[in-house]
């Protein structure tokens, strides 16, 4: 079925009875040319456009639970492409570019809104630091705009610019970033990829990998073994335990970074905004609610729920760029399981075992990631071979030292 403004009223004049599934939930069958391990936004997706692009449809995408339960419904929907390094920066600026025809490609609502993202800064130095970041962008073709407190001021005269410890004196600003919906996004590949043959298999667990030497061969599931040609790992923050299956230890550590939606007001904040004095950012949703977020938890979990200190700490954030925010009350907050890689940049490449492809390490940018990392990955499934914009996102860099420091935090990702 394809939606459309026709479609919408002859359903609504049949009563809306005959609306068809999003997509086919499927059992496994014995075999396929490709299994992608993570049912969420980059394994979705990567499905997508292995069918698509590549025209690849013997495929099948496995996850332990329900499709988007993990890191795709448990985000703060911000996407944008204002990285530094020329190892990120052409790949989220794919990205970007992916996102702004999503809707019409898939043919569903993403609610992609370009409402802009503004890092603000508060001293000469961050000044300057913001100042060689969106010349980066612009060099790679995305758009960059450096606004001073004035300019800053008339778009969100709320802040407390006049803050002794952390005074603004300006942003830099991508308007073409926003956010969109995430649960809409997992929904919207699902539904591209199964309309194009690709088996969606929910409650399905990998427990062991089936090998022929190095060769991986096939796995055994929850729901029975499954043969294959290939397989794609995208599980996020389980990389690291699912890799364990085979003894492959990853560059990775898993971390918890929390997230949280105030109750709603009328509208008050028209983009995306980030706090230069600390990790704090923060948009309003479609309800009205304010949904933010900052630090990870620092230390290694596999819960999928924080703790205090960093609500606190978050909170702090949000109360030294807008005291505003401390009439609010907090509605719920819930916690990703974020993988995060020793450089801060992701991971897009084979394996030491054949067959066996791993996406991970995408730290704090995996949701906005989702459409370059599903071209890239499919990519290199169906090539053997890196797509060029994610060419440096090899695996052994860690090994031969050429490292994508975007934060510059060092060899222990719990000290950025």
């Amino acid at each position: 079925m394809r939606y459309s403004l026709l479609a919408l009223a002859r359903q609504a004049f049949r009563g809306n009875r005959h609306w068809q599934p999003v997509w086919r939930d499927t059992e496994p069958r014995p075999s396929y040319d490709v299994v992608i391990v993570g049912g969420g936004g980059h394994g979705l997706a990567t499905a997508y456009y292995l069918a698509k692009q590549h025209g690849v449809r013997n495929v099948a995408v496995v996850e332990k639970g329900w499709i988007g339960s993990g890191n795709a419904g448990r985000n703060t929907t911000i996407i944008r492409s204002n990285y530094l390094l020329p190892g990120n920066e052409p790949f989220y600026e794919r990205s970007m570019k992916l996102w702004e025809g999503l809707e019409q490609d898939l043919n569903y609502n993403a609610m992609v809104s370009q409402r802009g993202v503004l890092n603000v800064y508060h001293s000469d130095a961050q000044r300057d630091a913001f100042a060689r970041r969106g010349n980066a962008m612009r060099l790679a073709g995305a758009d960059a705009e450096m606004l001073d407190a004035e300019a800053v001021r008339r778009m969100l005269p709320f802040l407390d610019f006049d803050n002794a410890r952390f005074p603004i004196k300006g942003g830099l600003l991508q308007r073409r970033g926003g956010t969109a919906r995430h649960d809409a996004v997992v929904w919207g590949y699902a539904r591209g990829a199964s309309d194009r043959g690709v088996d969606i298999i929910q409650n399905c667990e990998v427990t062991r990998f089936l090998r022929d030497g190095s060769r991986i061969v096939g796995l055994n599931t929850t729901k029975g073994t499954i043969r294959c040609g290939k397989v794609g790992l995208a599980v996020a923050g389980s990389s690291s335990r699912v890799a364990k299956l085979l003894g492959l230890k990853l560059p990775i550590e898993s971390h918890l970074l929390q997230a949280f939606v105030s109750e709603a007001i009328k509208p008050l904040i028209p983009c995306v905004v980030t706090f230069g004095a600390g990790h704090f950012y923060v948009s309003q949703s479609d309800k009205g609610g304010l949904v933010f977020g900052g630090d990870i938890d620092g230390y290694n979990s596999y819960a999928q729920r924080g703790n205090l200190p960093v609500v606190e700490d978050v909170c702090e954030g949000g109360m030294a760029l807008m005291p505003a925010i401390g009439r609010l009350r907090l509605l719920r907050s819930w916690a990703g399981l974020v993988d995060m890689s020793m450089d801060g940049s992701p991971i897009i490449d084979r394996t030491p075992f054949n067959g066996l492809y791993l996406n991970a390490g995408w730290c704090y940018g995996g949701f906005k990631a989702t459409p370059a990392s599903g071209w890239c990955f499919a990519h290199l499934l169906a090539q053997d071979q890196p797509d060029p914009v994610a060419s440096a996102f090899r695996l052994d860099r860690f090994e031969t030292g050429h490292l994508i420091d975007e934060k510059g935090q060092g060899a222990q990702p719990n000290l950025h």
